[in-house]
């Protein structure tokens, strides 16, 4: 395929070599079969998987890849994250950005949370799931205020943190079904009406791998 061609020159592989890795990498994303044909037939998630085999033919030891598998149909999704696997079970490092939080949690080994262009977390996907559960919060209102209720409300089983805002407050947990029955618990043993409880998940976020 031309375009193995272009990309093999371009970083100064050997014609040797170079169709040696063209006919490699062609099986590797099951285009083999159409190494004759013209790329501009292709379908999308094909061109995408063209694209990255363009981008090892050198074989690279560092690979940046932004969203590869977005929009792409489940085969090319597929073989893509298998040879993204491989890569990095071979020595390769790999960044990948994606906003698939399960793709994250299935391709990496180490994951980044960007908010704002700034990094505000990097962790194994699992221990960043746990971080991530934690900042779950509840949001409750009673009919009457008191000094010592902030305390009361920390105090509750599986309640990490706890603040004062205006007349709320936000129970950070792990747990929110638990902490609402011990919220309105708490409500009836001191003779409080609950205003308003609200459950609030984690911020939006991005990954990226590392």
């Amino acid at each position: 395929m031309a375009e193995h061609d272009v990309s093999a020159e371009l970083y100064h592989v050997g014609r040797k070599e170079r169709e040696k890795k063209a006919d490699e990498l062609l099986k590797k994303f099951e285009l083999y079969e159409r190494r004759n044909d013209k790329a501009h037939g292709f379908s999308k998630g094909m061109k995408r998987r063209l694209t990255l085999g363009m981008g090892l033919v050198n074989s690279p030891r560092l690979l940046f890849l932004d969203e590869p598998t977005s929009g792409l149909d489940v085969q090319s999704n597929l073989i893509i994250r298998d040879v993204v696997t491989d890569l990095v079970l071979e020595g390769v490092t790999v960044f990948l950005t994606t906003h698939n939080i399960e793709e994250a949690n299935i391709m990496c080994d180490r994951v980044a949370i960007i908010n704002k262009g700034n990094i505000v977390a990097i962790d194994a996907p699992e221990s960043l799931k746990k971080m991530i559960r934690s900042v779950q919060s509840i949001e409750v209102s009673f009919n009457h205020n008191s000094a010592d209720q902030l305390d009361e409300l920390h105090r509750l089983p599986m309640v990490n943190d706890a603040h004062k805002e205006g007349d709320k407050f936000k129970l950070y947990t792990e747990d929110p079904s638990e902490v609402i029955d011990a919220v309105v618990a708490y409500a009836h043993t001191h003779n409080l009406k609950v205003i308003s409880i609200t459950t609030l998940g984690p911020v939006s976020r991005m990954y990226s791998y590392g």
